[in-house]
């Protein structure tokens, strides 16, 4: 059988690489999101319990087995009981929702300095004792925030 000069081969991926971290985790939180959406924000009365009306953000969706299981949501009638790998999905949806909160907290920051605002003002918003705890805070934020 002759072959096909335009088609491309598919690279096989290397079987003794180490796999790629980051793009395991992009995978698995995507994959959390989706099947906690699919089980407890498949209705509009189960999404009505959180902010985006179509697809809940990671910390609304962690937040949202979170109240399931603590029995402070409680379930619609036929929405399956929250269960082990739901809980897993929560778990692995933190890292993301923390690090949005921390870019969140390093962009408010930024801009009330930019306002004007002095540190013992952040510090106070923050709840932190001292203007050094708040520009200390400012620069752990600012470094795992930072492109890389």
């Amino acid at each position: 059988m002759p072959s096909d000069p335009t088609h491309t081969p598919t690279p096989t991926p290397d079987p003794f690489a180490a796999p790629d971290a980051h793009q395991a985790r992009a995978h698995r939180t995507a994959a959390a999101l989706f099947r906690i959406a699919e089980r407890h924000a498949a209705t509009e009365q189960q999404r009505a319990r959180q902010a985006n009306p179509h697809l809940p953000a990671p910390q609304e969706a962690a937040r949202l087995v979170s109240l399931l299981l603590s029995g402070t949501a409680l379930p619609e009638a036929g929405e399956p009981e929250v269960d082990r790998t739901d809980i897993v999905a929560a778990l692995t949806l933190l890292p993301q929702a923390r690090a949005e909160l921390d870019e969140l907290e390093e962009a408010l920051i930024t801009m009330a300095r930019g306002r004007g605002f002095t540190w013992q003002e952040i510090a106070f918003g923050l709840g932190l004792g001292t203007p050094q705890a708040a520009r200390q805070r400012h620069e752990r934020l600012a470094g795992r925030t930072a492109p890389a």
